[in-house]
């Protein structure tokens, strides 16, 4: 099809073609006179034409052609094909990004900055190794006894004290450092049981069987070496040797003590701080690489990083440290009854 375009620059043909015939001979065709006649064809852009006939005769006397625009067309419907596919792939894009944005919500205000954000986790990291490795053993050297000289109940007892003067000192450090921001904005650190967050703890809780083949997955990137000596924690000893009171403790601790301590710190804080400097997202993302590494253990670290993931989520959609400490309580319950199997 052609355009008014190229029909504005079509050559302009002789009224008559008599001119160009010489008695008594075969029509012929020539360029030359052409040319002479229609000298805007040596101005403008010369187009290919296809003639069917060679020659002319008395009953056609004008030159059938067609005029090939095809390479130009195919050249802009390619481009438009390719901006709309851009276009396509901008708007997904957009459309995907606010349909997590809608189902996380809005970010929180913020009243600190990067350097409070910072010093809050390098003071809760120095906290938690220097209690667990120098602290607590001190003190227990101190009255006379080592933990490995324990039994089951002690080892169990020596555990839960650790782990609660862990989780007191980490929320003195908050307590500390966020004093001169107070008051708080009313969604900083919420418990509530109100709120349609049931549904979501229990879609959370069909995600353990994935976790559990992430964690199988990550062994498989990243094995045991050779030479690591595979040993049995406290908590594994416990729970072969049957002891009730130490299993109990145990419980205790993976199941109460560690999701309320980890929560606050991982979710209540660090996420919504984030959210100054990033999408919420992002922050979820972010965080949950944080609560991984902060395990100290890279064969658990694609397991944990995107157990970390769903209860931001859930964190981030209810506002409520409840859920997501629950959600983590069952997590730690069903490994430690998958340890009891």
């Amino acid at each position: 099809m052609l355009s008014s375009h190229s029909l504005s620059h079509r050559p302009i043909l002789a009224p008559s073609l008599s001119k160009f015939r010489v008695p008594n001979r075969p029509p012929t065709f020539s360029l030359s006179r052409i040319f002479e006649h229609n000298p805007r064809l040596t101005k403008s852009k010369w187009k290919i034409s296809c003639f069917r006939h060679e020659g002319f005769s008395p009953e056609n006397p004008k030159p059938e052609y067609i005029e090939h625009f095809l390479p130009e067309e195919l050249v802009q419907t390619e481009l438009y094909k390719s901006s709309a596919h851009r276009r396509d792939w901008k708007s997904t894009l957009k459309e995907a990004a606010d349909a997590v944005s809608r189902a996380v919500g809005s970010g929180w205000t913020v009243p600190w900055t990067a350097e409070t954000i910072l010093q809050v986790m390098l003071l809760w990291v120095a906290a938690f190794w220097f209690i667990g490795s120098w602290m607590i053993p001190f003190a227990a050297h101190m009255a006379g006894f080592s933990k490995e000289s324990l039994t089951f109940k002690g080892q169990a007892l020596f555990s839960l004290v650790t782990d609660v003067t862990e989780g007191l000192a980490g929320i003195a450090i908050l307590h500390r450092c966020l004093s001169h921001f107070h008051p708080l904005p009313s969604d900083w650190f919420k418990f509530s049981l109100r709120g349609k967050w049931l549904f979501d703890v229990a879609l959370g809780c069909l995600m353990f069987p994935f976790v559990n083949q992430l964690s199988q997955f990550n062994l498989t990137l990243l094995p045991l070496m050779p030479s690591t000596p595979v040993t049995l924690s406290s908590v594994e000893q416990s729970i072969l040797a049957r002891d009730p009171v130490a299993m109990a403790l145990y419980a205790i601790v993976v199941s109460i003590c560690a999701p309320v301590w980890e929560e606050i710190v991982f979710r209540g804080f660090l996420l919504p701080s984030l959210t100054r400097y990033m999408p919420v997202w992002s922050a979820i993302l972010v965080s949950s690489v944080a609560f991984a590494l902060a395990h100290f253990n890279v064969q658990r670290m694609l397991p944990l990083i995107f157990l970390g993931m769903v209860m931001g989520v859930v964190f981030a959609r209810s506002r409520n440290l409840l859920p997501s400490m629950l959600l983590h309580s069952l997590w730690n319950g069903f490994v430690f009854l998958d340890l009891m199997t």
